[in-house]
């Protein structure tokens, strides 16, 4: 099958089918989240063949990873249409990729609904403690001989795109203050950061309002004009700010299309702007990747 057509069928992955023969139930994992004190369930999508490959790691926005066609079904089969589409996208292209579920080993496994960021508990914040999360998925894989250690991305959603990018900060929350014998885990080389990320509709004010906020990886940000939930706008001013400090950043703003514009369902893919800015993202993306993740 030509790339061009594997592309048009990338939502045929979020119904539950296949490319080039992937299966569209990913394997269910566990490892330690670098707080210390939670282990965490993951859902990896395997690429042909044994490797080493290039890894993503995948954060989920603030409706969690789960359908909620199927209300309590908190596993590998009822993901998010959303989700099971990247997943399979990013392993049919010869990515390891790893969905975090960060609210389910919580005691939310439904997620939160819009709006309700300030009443959200602080034991799923996404500055503070999500952020150890990506990098426990990130210790997890660096573990996997079917991956190239320091080849790693990180993927995140709305609330899943605002973790990285507190993770990516200069100085990001590598480790919890109370687990000093993982110090050394937090020393910030090359063998334990990420080397690229993509943030899709991410909420920007908190690092927008930082002076001195400078990723230490290359970043993707693609933001809707129309979004109901985060400001494009407060995104664009961070990325102009980021630019001006000299980090690398791509930045797109996606004219007429909404919050989760990339939702493969037809209630997200009836309107006209949705569509076209899914499409693009799936190109921009993956061309991201091969630059910044590819040996």
């Amino acid at each position: 099958m030509t790339k061009i057509k594997c592309l048009q069928n990338a939502i045929i992955f979020a119904l539950g089918l296949a490319c080039n023969g992937f299966a569209a139930t990913p394997e269910t994992v566990k490892f330690a989240s670098r707080d210390g004190k939670t282990e965490l369930v993951g859902y990896l999508f395997k690429p042909a063949g044994a490797g080493p490959h290039p890894a993503v790691v995948m954060l989920h926005g603030r409706g969690g990873p789960y359908s909620a066609l199927r209300p309590g079904v908190a596993d590998a089969t009822n993901l998010t249409a959303r989700h099971r589409l990247w997943g399979n996208f990013w392993a049919e292209r010869g990515y390891v990729a790893l969905h975090v579920d960060s609210f389910g080993p919580r005691g939310y496994p439904r997620g939160f609904p819009k709006h309700s960021y300030s009443s959200r508990p602080p034991e799923v914040n996404e500055q503070s403690v999500r952020p150890l999360d990506a990098y426990g998925a990130l210790d997890y894989l660096r573990t996997r001989n079917d991956v190239i250690a320091d080849r790693v991305g990180v993927h995140g959603w709305s609330n899943g795109g605002m973790t990285l990018l507190a993770a990516l900060a200069p100085n990001p929350p590598r480790v919890a203050p109370d687990q000093a014998d993982r110090a050394r885990l937090a020393a910030p080389t090359p063998q334990r950061e990420f080397r690229a990320a993509i943030s899709q509709y991410p909420g920007c004010r908190i690092q927008r309002d930082q002076a001195d906020y400078k990723p230490y990886a290359p970043m993707l940000m693609l933001v809707a004009s129309d979004d109901d939930e985060v400001s494009p706008q407060v995104c664009a001013t961070l990325a102009e700010h980021i630019k001006t400090r000299g980090a690398d950043i791509e930045f797109f703003m996606y004219p007429g299309a909404h919050h989760s514009y990339d939702d493969p369902g037809k209630a997200k893919q009836s309107h006209a702007p949705n569509k076209a800015a899914l499409e693009d993202t799936l190109k921009r993306a993956e061309a991201f990747f091969v630059k910044h993740l590819r040996p």
